[in-house]
C-alpha cells in the first residue's frame, strides 16, 4: 500500500492513503540507519509504501520504501550538531510566520530559513503577523523589512491571525496546495492555522511574559485536509536554523540579490568578502544590498552560529 505520512511521533506515523483511509506504522530497526543521517529518516509530506500486519486483531503497518522526494526542509538538529532534522517533504510552499517582538523574530533566522528554502527552490512567503498590536514605530519596522525582502523577490503580508485581517489572502494563496506553516514558538502559527480552518481548534498559549518567547503547543509536525482542497504542515515552533550541507561557494546563489549580482564581480569564484572589485561589496557601499542580509550571508559562510541576540537594525 502506499500513503502519504501526516503525522511523526518519532516511532509512529500516521499514514493516510489516496482512498482516505488512515493507519498507524512504524519502521524496522534496520530502515533507520540505512545511510540517513537525519534524525528523523521519515518526515511528515513523504510518500512511503507500507504493508499490513495484524496482531491481537489489531491492524498497523510497516513502512518499507520512501519515494524520492521532491524537495524538503533541513536544519541541524538541535541536540545533535552533527544530525539533521527534517522539517517536512514535498511541500508546494512555506509560510514563514514573522513578529517584530513579542517573541522578536531576527534577521538572521529569517535569512537562514529562506537560503534553505532556496535551495530546494521552495516558494516562501514571510507573514508578518500581530500587526494589531504594534504601535507606529513597530510598524515602521515591519515596513522597512518588507520592504528589504520585497526588493528581492519575496511575498510578504501583513496579517494578524487574531483579528483575522488579510486571512483570506492567505487562504488564497494555500488553494490547491501543500502549505508549511513554520516560525518560532509564540509568532501565532497554531491562531493563525485556527484562523484559516476554525474546525481543527489547534492548542494555543499566550507567551511567556518573563522570557518573551513563546512556548510550543505544536508537538510534533502535522499535515491536515482542509475544507477548501488544500492540505497544511503545522510544524512545531523553532529556536534556530542552521544551515546543513552547503559548501560556502554555493551559498551567495540562495541569496537572490547576490547571485544576480555575481557575474559583474572581477573573479568568478568571488565569495564577496575581502577580493578587490567585487559588485556585491560595491552594492552593500550603495546600500543597493540590505546590509542585515550581508551580516547573515557573511555568518553562514563562516559557519557562525546565528545570532540570538544581535539588534537587527544596530551596523556594528
Amino acid at each position: 500500500m502506499t500513503g502519504r505520512v501526516y503525522k511523526s511521533t518519532g516511532s509512529w506515523y500516521t499514514i493516510k492513503t489516496q482512498l482516505g483511509e488512515t493507519y498507524e506504522c512504524r519502521i524496522k530497526g534496520k530502515f533507520r540507519i540505512k545511510g540517513i543521517k537525519s534524525t528523523n529518516p521519515i518526515a511528515v509530506g513523504d510518500i512511503v509504501d507500507f504493508n499490513l500486519e495484524t496482531d491481537n486483531n489489531e491492524t498497523t503497518g510497516i513502512i518499507h520504501n520512501i519515494h524520492d522526494r521532491t524537495n524538503y526542509i533541513v536544519r541541524k538538529s538541535v541536540n545533535l550538531s552533527k544530525q539533521t532534522h527534517i522539517i517536512s517533504a514535498n511541500i508546494d510552499q512555506v509560510f514563514l510566520m514573522i513578529t517584530i517582538d513579542n517573541p522578536p523574530t531576527l534577521t538572521s533566522f529569517i535569512d537562514r530559513f529562506l537560503v534553505t528554502a532556496e535551495a530546494y527552490s521552495i516558494k516562501t512567503i514571510l507573514l508578518f503577523n500581530k500587526i494589531d498590536s504594534y504601535d507606529d514605530e513597530t510598524l515602521n519596522e515591519v515596513r522597512y523589512l518588507a520592504h528589504v525582502y520585497r526588493k528581492i523577490g519575496y511575498e510578504c503580508i501583513g496579517i494578524s491571525a487574531k483579528t483575522k485581517k488579510n486571512v483570506d489572502k492567505v487562504k488564497s494563496l494555500m488553494h490547491g496546495k501543500v502549505s508549511m506553516f513554520s516560525g518560532h514558538s509564540g509568532v501565532g502559527k497554531s491562531t493563525l492555522v485556527n484562523a484559516i480552518e476554525p474546525s481543527l481548534n489547534l492548542k494555543t498559549k499566550e507567551i511567556s511574559t518573563q522570557h518573551m518567547q513563546g512556548q510550543h503547543t505544536t508537538t510534533f509536525a502535522e499535515m491536515f485536509d482542509l475544507s477548501f482542497n488544500a492540505k497544511i504542515i503545522d510544524t512545531p515552533g523553532i529556536k534556530g536554523f542552521g544551515v546543513v550541507d552547503m559548501e560556502k561557494e554555493e551559498i551567495g546563489d540562495y541569496f537572490p540579490e547576490i547571485f544576480e549580482l555575481k557575474q559583474d564581480c572581477k573573479f568568478n569564484n568571488c565569495l564577496h568578502v575581502k577580493e578587490p572589485k567585487c559588485a556585491v561589496k560595491d552594492a552593500l557601499d550603495k546600500d543597493d544590498i540590505a546590509f542585515s542580509r550581508y551580516r547573515s550571508y557573511l555568518q553562514i559562510i563562516e559557519g557562525e552560529d546565528e545570532h540570538y541576540r544581535t539588534d537587527i537594525w544596530d551596523k556594528e
